[in-house]
């Protein structure tokens, strides 16, 4: 039950720290994604799209 007193805290302390360390990568821009935006316009995107009414110039008003 001792046991308890010490490691209950210990324990918050811990994940006190790891949230800290987390958003710290996040604010630092650990997480940013640098190669997706050059990897999309490689992709080939000669699909058709569907046309809605504001594509066709058909405005309901």
């Amino acid at each position: 039950m001792e046991a308890l007193y010490l490691l209950i805290p210990l324990s918050v302390v811990v994940v006190f720290a790891a949230l800290w360390v987390f958003f710290r990568a996040m604010d630092g821009g650990q997480f940013d994604d640098l190669e997706g935006p050059g990897m999309r316009i490689l992709q080939d995107d000669d699909r058709a799209q569907p046309e809605t009414d504001e594509s066709k110039g058909h405005i309901k008003k």
